[in-house]
């Protein structure tokens, strides 16, 4: 559905990483939300996952925020990983190449 937002919800884990989860479409206006999110969560936290198992869509924009932080976190010395992606974001993934750098192992 063209009009489903995006809903993030934050936990701490239990190594006192933040785990964001995303519920809903990644897209170039989302994007834009899980891009301040994200900044927020590395301003009390060096270590951050996101949940993306109910995600049903991840645009360019979407891989562009992911990507950005991923870089962000392992040169200040922390981590950024995806956890439980759903099938639509770990084909997306895999075909930019990313699945292997970022899905949590």
């Amino acid at each position: 559905m063209p009009d489903e937002k995006l809903l993030i919800s934050e936990n701490k884990t239990a190594d006192d990483a933040a785990k964001l989860i995303l519920n809903g479409r990644v897209n170039t206006d989302s994007a834009n939300i899980l891009q301040r999110r994200l900044e927020e969560a590395y301003r009390n936290y060096k270590h951050v996952v996101l949940n993306m198992q109910q995600v049903s869509f991840l645009s360019s924009g979407g891989i562009r925020v992911l990507l950005m932080y991923y870089k962000i976190a392992n040169g200040s010395g922390g981590s950024f990983f995806i956890e439980n992606p759903s099938e639509n974001v770990k084909n997306v993934l895999g075909m930019v190449a990313l699945d292997e750098m970022m899905l949590k192992k």
